[in-house]
């Protein structure tokens, strides 16, 4: 299989790159079960590039019923090594105003049980998390926003809720007086299993709303932030096209060897089918054929 090195996720409102050219789609099973659909492989900018929609086919899939694991999964077996991921935010601050693109640097996670790691049956592994996003692919998309002409914030805090309902009143108040910057719904695990992965992740934040703590914001509506969603996926589309020019081809950033010091469990104790099953992940310090079963 030809690798690829740029992974795209779009999320609401951007569930394609009409600038990805000689395409061709990819169904690719996983040890976790099936990701949100195809992967549309294609060239950008000069660059191959991996797409995918992660709520699948007409936005069909909610964010609690995404399949992370399979869809990051899928990136490593393509060779993925960064990942450009957009996504629809609530404000919750006024300087963020709707239209803007923010690149956070921090999670606050206020979701419920979902899958975000690829290990467990009798593989443990802890990786480092304390900064999210990889700093050198947040810089590149950054500047991208800028060339782009966007008006795009570096830094803040993503606020990952559970959904699918919107915030309450007394909730968007709590975040803003916890300092938290902007809401969604799906880039934490995203974050988590690239990390796991070894893939330097990056979220592009596409600000459609206030929340419902701005005045003139007290009923966010899914036509509000449709609307808006389409007025900015053409300036979406364009940062991600001229990051995915910029990207390095060799990385130096410590995404690529995160699990270096992360793996805990005594060779001889993973069951060989756990290794065989994340090969694409654990291979290079956990070769199957030393492995017990």
């Amino acid at each position: 299989m030809e690798h690829i090195h740029i992974g795209i996720i779009g999320g609401s409102g951007l569930y394609d790159m009409p600038g990805v050219t000689e395409r061709e789609e990819v169904t690719l099973a996983t040890p976790f079960g099936d990701p949100s659909g195809p992967y549309v492989l294609g060239t950008l900018r000069g660059r191959r590039v991996a797409f995918l929609s992660r709520h699948g086919a007409g936005h069909r899939i909610l964010p609690s019923e995404i399949n992370f694991r399979a869809n990051i999964f899928g990136m490593k077996l393509l060779g993925v090594e960064h990942i450009l991921s957009a996504s629809a935010v609530g404000s919750l601050k006024e300087e963020y105003r709707p239209l803007d693109i923010v690149i956070p640097d921090q999670f606050f996670d206020r979701t419920k049980g979902r899958a975000s790691t690829f290990f467990g049956r009798g593989l443990a592994a802890h990786v480092g998390f304390a900064h999210p996003f990889c700093r050198i692919l947040s810089g590149i998309a950054y500047e991208s926003g800028r060339a782009a002409g966007a008006t795009v914030h570096r830094g803040g805090t993503y606020v990952c809720m559970e959904g699918p309902q919107f915030s309450t009143l007394a909730e968007s108040k709590l975040y803003r007086a916890w300092g938290m910057d902007i809401i969604g719904m799906t880039n934490l695990q995203e974050a988590k299993l690239a990390r796991e992965a070894e893939i330097c992740y990056t979220t592009i934040a596409l600000v459609t709303d206030y929340d419902c703590w701005h005045p003139g914001h007290d009923s966010v509506t899914v036509e509000m932030i449709i609307a808006n969603l389409l007025q900015n996926a053409k300036t979406a589309q364009e940062i991600i096209a001229g990051a995915v020019a910029k990207l390095p081809y060799e990385r130096t950033c410590e995404c690529a060897s995160a699990l270096r010091y992360a793996l805990v469990t005594r060779p001889e104790a993973i069951p060989a089918q756990v290794i065989k099953d994340l090969a694409p992940i654990v291979g290079k310090y956990l070769p199957v054929a030393g492995s017990a079963s």
